[in-house]
């Protein structure tokens, strides 16, 4: 069974691989994986607001102090905290609790390096094939002892450098959106700590309404409080933080592909933009890849996933990269996705080019856009299905030279995702729904 995808493990928190005992096994295994064990390892562990947050950080903790691991529980942090706490504070791993933008039912386990970096895949195939190995057990040592600090101050030092003073922008009306998640008691305190006039929903966690109609996944509340206020833009973070999506003063939707184009332009601007490439995944617009060019910058595409993204930037020295759904990578900041620290940078660039984010924005002009998504199953090979490859195929054919057809699977979610981009809505729309009828009949869950 595998139990890493795109953004650690993840499932309904309770039942495999997010039961108690395979939980307790994936904390030993991440000590027995160490491939140096010359001193007692550090592991330092944060969560989400979900209501089982708790049991599951507890059962880690004895996973990991079976083994002889210490380990320190920073409580309710953002991701972006994790990454950046265990990299400068003498952790040799970090791990975040949390299922990012899912609903409360579930949750997850991502692990990062001593680094700040996500694991790689050969390390994350070692903890998976010491957990599936039946001829070892987690010592019982009883209920776990471990210390809980208080280590958001350091974090948001660091994030605070990325703006430093506001000017202008200082004392502007914005409206944070915080998703009843991860960022609800630290973002509206912080960033009326630099100076603007801060208006936050979201910021009211009960363990179970993360997510719940609010955040970076479902605007709309965002949108009518930025209008109704006269507000100059409002940020929305994801569940655990490491990804913000935007709505400019007239309520419209600013999505990752726009902040990857105007940070790209300003960095390149003031030379400290290497190769002149920005990395996105193959989710991005094409019209992305357009306005890019035009300004002398090239797009390097990868997989779907922050961690693909990474992955292309170390392997480029690109400095930059992130995806539509409002993960950005800026690496001289943090070797993963920031939702703080994104808002930030946009921040950023307004101040430095003197323009509202509504004119930023429009400097890209997207291609109209669908996505539909279909439960399935289970992961079958579509394209040796013929009815649905035979329709694949022909949409193909009509969306040639004037657009894309993506077609894949979630990282994440039982799901089939079907992307296409043209010319003209209506088209497209049609077409998709044409694919996804196909596979409905021969996978859909039912």
């Amino acid at each position: 069974m595998r139990l890493f995808g795109t953004d650690g493990i993840r499932g309904r928190a309770g039942a495999a691989p997010l039961d108690a005992a395979t939980v307790a096994r994936v904390g030993a295994a991440l000590v027995r994986a160490r491939e140096s064990a010359s001193q007692r390892m550090r592991v330092l562990v944060g969560r989400d607001t979900r209501e089982s947050g708790e049991w599951i950080e507890r059962e880690l903790a004895r996973g990991l102090t079976s083994e002889g691991a210490e380990v320190v529980s920073a409580d309710v942090v953002p991701t972006p905290a994790v990454a950046y706490l265990t990299a400068h504070g003498r952790f040799d791993a970090g791990i975040v609790i949390s299922a990012s933008h899912n609903p409360f039912e579930d949750n997850g386990i991502k692990v990062f390096a001593a680094s700040g970096e996500k694991l790689n895949e050969a390390i994350e195939k070692r903890i998976e094939g010491l957990v599936h190995d039946p001829t070892w057990q987690v010592a019982d040592t009883g209920e776990p002892v471990y210390a809980h600090e208080d280590l958001s101050r350091e974090y948001l030092s660091h994030a605070s450098r990325i703006l430093g003073d506001p000017g202008p922008l200082g004392g502007s009306h914005i409206v944070l959106d915080c998703a009843n998640g991860a960022t609800a008691a630290m973002a509206p305190r912080f960033f009326r700590s630099l100076g603007f006039h801060v208006d936050a929903i979201g910021v009211s966690p009960d363990g179970r309404n993360i997510n719940l109609k609010c955040g970076s996944t479902f605007l709309t509340p965002l949108q009518e409080r930025v209008v109704s206020t006269g507000a100059r833009l409002g940020i929305a973070f994801d569940g655990d933080g490491d990804r913000a999506l935007f709505v400019d003063h007239q309520g419209r939707i600013v999505d990752g592909d726009a902040v990857l184009l105007m940070a790209a332009d300003q960095l390149q601007k003031e030379n400290r933009l290497p190769g002149s490439a920005v990395v996105a995944t193959v989710m991005s617009n094409i019209g992305l890849e357009i306005a890019l060019r035009d300004r002398g910058i090239r797009l390097v595409r990868c997989a779907v996933g922050d961690k693909y993204v990474m992955e292309e930037m170390q392997r480029q020295h690109l400095v930059l990269g992130g995806e539509q759904s409002g993960h950005v990578i800026f690496s001289d900041h943090l070797m993963t996705g920031d939702g703080i620290g994104t808002a930030l940078q946009v921040l950023r660039v307004m101040d430095a080019t003197g323009k509202d984010l509504s004119e930023l924005a429009a400097a890209l002009v997207t291609y109209p856009q669908v996505l539909v998504n279909v439960r399935v199953r289970e992961r079958t090979d579509f394209t040796k299905v013929a009815s649905i490859a035979t329709t694949i195929e022909a949409v193909e054919q009509r969306v040639a030279g004037q657009g894309r057809v993506l077609i894949r699977y979630s990282g994440t979610e039982p799901l089939l995702r079907i992307m296409i981009e043209g010319r003209h809505q209506d088209e497209i729309t049609a077409w998709a729904e044409e694919i996804a009828t196909a596979v409905r009949a021969e996978l859909a869950d039912r």
